[in-house]
């Protein structure tokens, strides 16, 4: 096992969209959702237990779930999960941990990942995410990981590529644009075209590298964190990461510099990929009985001339669900959520809006 790879997760969303069952002071990543015995960042974090050494592992994460890391995740220490002061998106908490991580390993080579994906094929994730750690170990490039479609799918972003290649891998082909969630007659002409990825979200460099960009792209930023490199992994680390935040731009890592950069690979792949975005994705990925009903526990969910039904429920609660057709039926601490399963992107909207109107912070 190489010792200068390192994976940096980010644990930091609240999962509004999966409310009431990700709520803001137990999200998603937090939760096992298939009933398989482990949360989202616990599967994520094992994932990584065969890429690199477990003390090469770091969280970065909102400081309220710092507890909740340490007791999902007791071998991991104090020094590597990183706590932010409030949310700023994900290009100043990549700047934090990788320059932590440069910090400790200048010849470090990064995997930044979110916590909350499933990963089908185990072999084949650890193949991609090898092969790409290798290529930005050897060269100054960005790697992402793009995710061959196979349906017009709205609710991700793409990745064009071109067909120029890395030098010392075939695989990796320069990236020509990002594009965010397209409507449906775009999705389908990106499907068409043969040379657009779904943009996985999962990125590979160098330390080197990344702090390069950094510097070009978001000078400021850059600044920012670099000012007080002295104090990373020392007791005063805390002190200046609570300050550095409130002076960051709330941007995004794709926004901020991979839309920028020149020296960006894509390496397609097919792991048996999901986000786990929406209530959506978890019926795709959960059996479903013959009328395409998807129920997360089954034991006491009884239904009658229903069909094509997202249900999660409380194994000890009793449910009874008559000439409910396409709906998302979801229960968690006596709060109820049915909605049309074509409209759960209001979920989010909803919950902003009871925040909002009733001046809540969590709910």
């Amino acid at each position: 096992m190489n010792k200068n790879f390192y994976a940096l997760i980010m644990a930091g969303g609240v999962g509004s969209r999966f409310w009431p069952v990700s709520r803001t002071q137990h999200p998603k990543q937090f939760i096992d959702f298939f009933g398989v015995g482990k949360t989202l960042i616990q599967s994520t974090y094992e994932r990584f237990l065969s890429i690199c050494p477990p003390e090469n592992i770091f969280i970065v994460t909102n400081d309220i779930y710092s507890d909740l890391i340490k007791s999902q995740i007791p071998d991991i220490t104090d020094n590597q999960i990183l706590g932010e002061p409030l949310l700023r998106n994900t290009a100043p908490c990549i700047a934090y941990g990788c320059l932590k991580i440069a910090e400790l390993n200048p010849n470090a080579t990064i995997v930044v990942a979110p916590s909350d994906h499933t990963i089908a094929d185990l072999e084949g994730f650890n193949k991609s995410i090898e092969q790409a750690l290798k290529a930005a170990s050897e060269n100054n490039c960005l790697v992402t990981l793009g995710i061959k479609p196979n349906r017009p799918d709205t609710g991700y972003g793409y990745i064009q590529h071109t067909d120029h290649v890395l030098n010392t891998d075939k695989d990796l082909h320069k990236v020509k644009t990002f594009t965010e969630k397209p409507n449906l007659e775009l999705a389908k002409s990106f499907l068409q075209s043969g040379d657009f990825l779904w943009n996985a979200g999962i990125f590979i460099w160098s330390a080197k590298s990344i702090l390069k960009a950094f510097e070009k792209h978001l000078p400021d930023m850059f600044e920012i964190f670099n000012s007080g490199r002295n104090d990373l992994n020392t007791n005063r680390e805390k002190a200046f990461i609570n300050n550095a935040y409130f002076q960051c731009t709330n941007i995004s890592i794709d926004f901020g510099i991979m839309e920028k950069a020149d020296n960006v690979y894509v390496l397609p792949a097919d792991f048996g990929w999901s986000d786990l975005g929406t209530w959506a994705s978890i019926y795709e990925m959960t059996e479903k009985d013959y009328v395409g009903n998807a129920v997360i526990p089954s034991e006491q969910v009884i239904m009658f001339d229903s069909s094509n039904c997202m249900v999660n429920v409380p194994k000890d609660k009793l449910v009874i669900l008559n000439g409910l057709h396409d709906f998302i039926v979801v229960e968690n601490n006596n709060m109820l959520l049915i909605c049309p399963r074509d409209e759960e992107q209001r979920v989010k909207e909803f919950v902003a809006e009871v925040k909002s109107r009733f001046g809540v912070k969590y709910i």
